[in-house]
């Protein structure tokens, strides 16, 4: 009876089902979902409902995209992306007291979204005017309902509306036609105010201030504000209060030596001198004033010098236009942070410094909270700005939390100076990504290599130094080996920084972003985070060649003629007078590079010599030219058919291909050329083709895909995108290789030249396909050998995702208007259809929105099956697939504990039943006798 046990007691180990391809979804990639820097006069906590207890954290970015983030986690609630009906605008986002809505302002378009899920709730686009601010109107009788929002147009002339808050419906506009410049719209209880500027005589700005009825729309007053002596440009105007509370107008000279407040109102004028408690010159003056309606007056006024910064506190009196000085903050060194808060109607200012937070009320300079800064790790912190809520009791605050950003391109959530997440927002706007390889721990194989060419002895005595060497890393392994049973694979090691991992998925890789700034992630984690160019805020970079050299990371910046080596460990910058590291970047491996010049396309020798050039034809402008991807490794030179005969494939690492297109005639036409020589090897062309639309190209081992765009008003029948793939071979008969086959060499530079003469060109079978909707960019994937299947990695925008297309699905080679025959069924080809419908199990970013993706980059893993994935762009999305399944790889559903304790439990069973075998075998001898 013991022994049946056993064997049920070993059976229980084994589960009752097994999942062999199991989703490997949210456990082998990571999305950073990104907003952008958020901007200052954008952001704000606000109540989705009006019973609600808990805030939600509302920002517009610079990237317009208009988001809601969770406080408690820095989760992204939702987003819109504002930038398709508008670019080159800051955008404005304002919230009623107690709404349910947010408003949003860009361009000519003001919408309200759902405060809660960012539904679009209403939108009107005035298309003729461009909306210079953005207002709620607080009114006291319109507590319970949909708050109406106050519009500033400029365009022809200057425009104030009034629109509905239920609908977005114009309920009054008042037109002012002076021809002043439209600057901000203030609001109150009793009127609202229109500011604009006019120039002066003496090359100043005036301001102007008409107030509207807010029932009617109609002319109240106006007045001008004597600061054409002052202003000389809208940069020296700090602040336009926006409601009851802070009706103020505040401006600086250009120097900033003195301070000018006005009432909105009033016609007078409080002027302050600015003292400077030190001899440095101070580069940024901000005004900080609450928002509620029922908030006490007052604001502060932040100074920031290079190395310092301090703040006063000032007291207005809205009935007699009065402005006093209550009190000074003291100066602390470094760049700080303001923000205000509202309790009931008192006011609070956070501070915010490299180590501590502040806050204190406005009514006294009495310190009601202090709490360190512990963020050691980053190093110290460099607020840029903030906003802050404060919870007080008994005259001290005895909590508060701010949303800082930071000098480092980091939104970070501090709760009593405590760290409490952080958005990489510093990663948005990333426009290349280079891999980094990093050096082996040992090198088996070169061992190996030495023991075969020595003696026996001598291998024999190499080999057993070798062994003695592994037993350093002994304790290593066995502090590693729990992980090794408990998981299929192994987690980055944030504590060691950048290692390589056994399987090469941890690989890292280094993103260069539009600021200039270069941040490395290893399996999503942030390892460094390095600003290497310290561009000047606002300034942007459209285009990086960036390349991984013997553990460094190369860029060169030519918008800027800018040239940057950084340690690709550390990330700390590398001084350097080697020219050869940057003319690798450059050239690359190959010996010709080329570039475009004006309509052509020019090719150098050893990146200094003009080799040739090329010009596309019927006025063509060359938009895209595409190399084959280094390394692209081959792992057969045919394709083996089903019969087992081999077309033989066109192979030449020089090809490049490049896509041009003639705006005005609507044509586009595509050229593969071999770039040692100039030589044009195949050419398609295209009409009705939609040239505004994203043309994407790949090219890779012996094939290359496109896609395009029609245009909507053509005559023509077909109608929508297109996706056409080119396959090359040097013959297209069977087990022959053409004019290669009896040809003893082959040049490059003359590739038509000799007994080959034309007929040296590629034979190409292309084959077209309607797709559901347009692609932004184009990717393959790659693996060490080149021997899995390749991917077609496709960005679909419309839909923001990044989709995987098998390569046998785009093959040529399948039958048109027939079933395949047994053969070709052997090869995997399937009848051809006209139509590709995207699998939604080809979706790498599952049900994620990755946003923004203007590239997708691939590299290797160290095993054949796998290849690792990072798209970029506003977000980051990283991933790793198996075209042709993990084939050398256990699955994470493998389990290791499991097969130790059921090959135990055998070992235990075998132990104890040998002796009752051995036993039973003695006495059957027995018996027998």
């Amino acid at each position: 009876m013991l022994l049946p046990s056993l064997l049920a007691l070993t059976a229980t180990l084994v589960p009752s089902a097994l999942a062999v391809f199991a989703d490997d979804a949210y456990h082998v990639d990571y999305h950073y979902a990104l907003l952008g820097a958020p901007q200052q006069h954008a952001t704000f906590f606000h109540q989705p409902r009006a019973d609600s207890k808990a805030s939600l954290l509302y920002t517009i970015s610079d990237k317009l995209i208009l988001g809601a983030v969770n406080p408690r986690d820095g989760a992204l609630v939702w987003r819109q992306n504002l930038s398709t009906s508008a670019t080159g605008a800051a955008g404005f986002l304002r919230a009623g007291e107690e709404q349910d809505t947010v408003v949003s302002a860009l361009g000519g378009r003001v919408a309200a979204w759902d405060a809660t899920d960012g539904r679009l709730a209403w939108s009107v686009d005035f298309k003729d005017a461009h909306v210079k601010d953005l207002e709620v109107l607080e009114l006291p009788d319109a507590a319970d309902a949909a708050k109406d929002s106050i519009v500033l147009c400029g365009g022809s002339k200057s425009t104030v509306k009034r629109l509905d808050g239920q609908t977005g419906s114009v309920k009054w506009e008042f037109e002012d036609t002076s021809g002043d410049t439209p600057y901000q719209v203030s609001t109150s209880a009793t009127a609202i105010y229109s500011i604009s500027l006019s120039s002066s005589m003496l090359g100043g700005l005036k301001i102007k201030v008409i107030s509207i009825d807010p029932i009617t729309g109609k002319k109240l007053d106006q007045y001008t504000l004597a600061s054409d002596s002052d202003i000389s440009s809208v940069e020296n105007i700090l602040f336009v209060g926006a409601n009851t509370a802070s009706p103020l107008l505040a401006w600086t000279d250009k120097a900033f030596k003195t301070l000018k407040v006005n009432v909105i109102g009033s016609k007078s004028t409080a002027s302050f001198a600015i003292e400077t408690p030190t001899s440095e010159e101070i580069e940024q003056v901000v005004l900080h004033a609450p928002h509620r309606i029922n908030s006490f007056p007052h604001f502060l006024v932040h100074y920031q010098t290079a190395q310092s910064h301090w703040a006063e506190v000032y007291h207005a009196d809205v009935k007699t236009g009065a402005i006093t000085k209550a009190y000074s903050l003291p100066k602390l060194g470094g760049s700080g942070a303001f923000s205000t808060s509202t309790v009931d109607a008192n006011v609070y200012f956070t501070r915010i410094t490299s180590d501590q937070v502040i806050v204190v009320a406005s009514t006294s300079h009495g310190i009601l909270g202090r709490w360190p800064v512990k963020r050691a790790e980053q190093g110290p912190l460099s607020p840029l700005h903030a906003v802050s809520e404060v919870a007080v009791r008994d005259n001290t605050a005895s909590a508060v939390r701010s949303a800082v950003f930071l000098a480092d391109g980091n939104w970070d959530m501090l709760r009593n100076g405590d760290p409490a997440w952080s958005r990489p927002e510093a990663l948005a706007g990333a426009i290349d990504a280079v891999w980094v390889e990093l050096p082996p721990e040992e090198s088996l194989a070169y061992e190996l290599e030495i023991e075969t060419h020595q003696s026996v002895l001598g291998a024999y005595i190499h080999r057993l130094k070798r062994h003695i060497k592994d037993l350093e890393h002994l304790p290593g392994y066995l502090q590693s080996l729990p992980n090794r049973l408990f998981s299929s694979d192994e987690a980055v090691d944030t504590l060691n920084k950048l290692r390589r991992d056994s399987f090469g998925f941890n690989k890292p890789v280094v993103v260069v972003t539009e600021t200039g700034r270069f941040v490395a992630l290893s399996a999503g984690t942030i390892i460094w985070n390095q600003d290497a160019l310290k561009l000047p805020t606002g300034k942007k970079i459209e285009q990086v060649d960036v390349k991984f050299v013997n553990g460094t990371i190369a860029a060169i910046f030519p918008q800027i003629d800018r040239q940057v080596l950084l340690n690709a460990t550390t990330g700390e910058p590398i001084e350097t007078n080697d020219k050869s590291i940057f003319e690798a970047v450059q050239i690359g491996p190959r010996d010709v590079s080329y570039k475009v010049v004006g309509s052509e396309l020019k090719g150098y020798l050893a990146g200094k010599e003009e080799a040739w050039k090329f010009s596309p034809i019927r006025g063509e402008r060359v938009v895209s030219v595409t190399p084959r991807p280094l390394p692209d490794p081959v792992a057969s030179i045919g394709k083996v058919l089903g019969d087992r005969s081999v077309l033989y494939k066109y192979l030449n690492p020089n090809l490049v291909f490049v896509t041009a297109v003639n705006d005005v005639a609507g044509t586009f036409s595509v050229y593969l050329i071999d770039s040692v020589s100039g030589a044009v090897l195949y050419e398609a062309s295209h009409d009705d083709v939609d040239t505004a639309q994203p043309i994407p190209a790949v090219l890779s081992e012996n094939w290359a895909t496109y896609s395009f765009s029609l245009r909507t008003d053509s005559s023509a029948a077909s109608k929508g995108h297109l996706l056409v793939v080119a396959e090359f071979f040097e013959s297209t008969l069977p087990n022959d290789r053409g004019p290669f086959g009896s040809s003893s060499n082959y040049s490059s530079v003359r590739p038509s030249s000799g007994a080959l003469g034309e007929s040296a060109k590629p034979k190409v079978l292309s084959q077209t396909y309607h797709i559901p909707e347009p692609i932004s960019h184009m990717a393959v994937t790659q693996t060490t050998q080149g021997i899995t299947s390749k991917w077609l990695l496709v960005t679909l925008p419309e839909s923001n995702s990044v989709v995987g297309v098998p390569r046998q699905f785009l093959d040529p080679r399948r039958p048109v208007g027939r079933d395949p025959t047994a053969d070709e069924q052997t090869e995997g080809l399937m009848r051809y259809t006209p139509a590709i419908e995207f699998d939604p199990r080809q979706y790498l970013n599952h049900k994620r929105e990755v946003l923004g993706v203007k590239k997708v980059v691939t590299s290797p893993a160290f095993v054949e099956s796998t290849s690792l994935v990072l798209a970029l762009g506003l977000d980051v999305f990283g991933t790793r697939v198996a075209p042709s399944s993990a084939f050398d790889v256990l699955g994470k559903e493998f389990n290791k504990v499991q097969l130790v304790l059921t090959v135990g439990a055998l070992a235990a069973t075998v132990a104890f039943v040998a002796p009752l075998v051995r036993r039973k075998q003695i006495n059957a001898q027995w018996q027998a006798l």
